[in-house]
């Protein structure tokens, strides 16, 4: 796994595949593998080089256990880039790391050619307050939950009714989030970054083609916090995935990868 120096802190990526490059940021406490399974297959076969980053805070990148900001995250992004020698690219985010690309895309328009926000938001929302609040009094506190306890609030947080109902994948799902229960005192540097004034307004002056993908039974990020983005951002184009958590990109990679795709060559509208 290479090490990129940028912003005076290692950052850990990987590349995969040839061809116009597509850089990939995480949600919350995820690392950069979590786009292997299904995005960077669909990438690269569609003949993208495709990097993906270990956001500062996620191991073997550098913890800053100091703290850091949004605006970190969205530097890092540039720096990686410009590091990797390419630029314009373009970006695709999830969740916080959608978050951090509209930073991205407000600060360095330069390095990107379009970007892809999947599950985004752009303002503080009451249960966003409440979320977060709860997760960081739980980091502080060094609350551990058992591994079984926290995979089901998990599956309920982040999956979809229909996966929620299908009781063979549902025991996949489980099993795959009790073996890979996050340590959330590791990831406590991230927790609040998602806490961010109405940036909406600040949106109006993004000018890079923007795609903004909702997913309709998201409670982690409601889709009209995305539709909200979508509609704050000149020229934008909103896609809500159906029978989607917060998730989607895991629940139904197919559709996801499509709207991706096709977005990056001009046939989503």
């Amino acid at each position: 796994m290479p090490i990129a120096r940028v912003n005076g802190i290692k950052l850990s990526y990987d590349e995969y595949g040839t061809g116009e490059p597509v850089v990939m940021v995480t949600g919350s406490g995820a690392p950069g593998r979590m786009w292997r399974t299904h995005q960077v297959p669909a990438l690269t076969v569609a003949g993208h080089r495709v990097i993906t980053l270990d956001n500062r805070g996620i191991p073997p990148s550098d913890p800053c256990p100091d703290g850091f900001a949004l605006a970190d995250m969205a530097a890092d992004v540039a720096g990686l880039i410009e590091a990797v020698g390419e630029g314009p690219c373009r970006v695709v985010g999830y969740s916080l790391g959608a978050m951090a690309v509209q930073e991205l895309l407000l600060a360095r328009p330069d390095l990107v050619h379009q970007a892809v926000l999947m599950a985004t938001t752009g303002r503080t929302d009451a249960l966003t307050a409440a979320m977060t609040a709860a997760d960081m009094e739980l980091s502080d506190a060094d609350g551990k939950l058992p591994p079984r306890y926290a995979a089901y609030v998990q599956a309920l947080q982040n999956l979809s009714p229909r996966t929620l109902n299908d009781e063979e994948r549902l025991r996949d799902w489980l099993a795959v989030f009790e073996m890979s229960a996050v340590d959330r005192s590791g990831v406590r540097g991230q927790l609040g970054l998602q806490l961010i004034p109405d940036r909406l307004a600040a949106y109006r002056r993004i000018s890079r083609p923007c795609l903004v993908i909702g997913f309709q039974d998201d409670l982690v990020v409601r889709p009209h916090l995305s539709r909200e983005v979508a509609n704050s951002i000149p020229g934008s184009t909103y896609a809500e995935i159906p029978g989607c958590g917060h998730y989607g990109y895991l629940e139904n990679p197919a559709a996801v990868n499509a709207a991706i795709t096709d977005f990056f060559t001009g046939r989503l509208r």
